[in-house]
């Protein structure tokens, strides 16, 4: 089935594209929790003039992305963490706690949905990478550096 993406759908797609999906998980999940619409040909018509509008929006967003990314290229997050003696830390690391650190450490302010940790787990003490999405186009890889208390 081809939809038209409302929002931004982490595996998927990003807002306002055209994919194509099997029909259980449009109408079973997305188009209930409102995430996307069927790409009947007034819908793709109505994308088509919406995009055309916010053609300069969209410039704007990208650069500003693009200037976050600037930033973050030279910013490490630095996480304190309680860790046995063997450096395994108690629970795990999230991309909620990186955006904490973030906002704290940095004062730089990321969605923690926007941020991907590479590693399936971090449960040990070490040095780590996640990824940034800032924008479809600008993505940033940012080191993770986890320490014991």
């Amino acid at each position: 089935m081809e939809i038209i993406l409302k929002e931004d759908v982490a595996n998927l797609g990003y807002a306002d594209e055209i994919v194509n999906v099997k029909n259980g998980y449009a109408r079973n999940y997305l188009f209930p929790n409102k995430l996307a619409i069927q790409a009947t040909e007034s819908n793709k018509k109505v994308l088509a003039e919406n995009l055309r509008q916010r053609s300069r929006k969209l410039a704007k967003i990208k650069t500003d992305a693009e200037s976050l990314a600037k930033l973050l290229e030279n910013v490490t997050v630095k996480l304190a963490v309680k860790a046995t003696e063997e450096g395994t830390i108690y629970g795990s690391i999230t991309n909620g706690m990186i955006a904490e650190a973030l906002q704290n450490d940095h004062n730089i302010t990321i969605d923690r949905k926007k941020i991907v940790v590479n590693e399936q787990h971090v449960k040990t003490v070490g040095n780590y990478k996640a990824m940034v999405n800032l924008h479809k186009e600008v993505h940033v890889e940012l080191p993770v550096e986890v320490v014991a208390e």
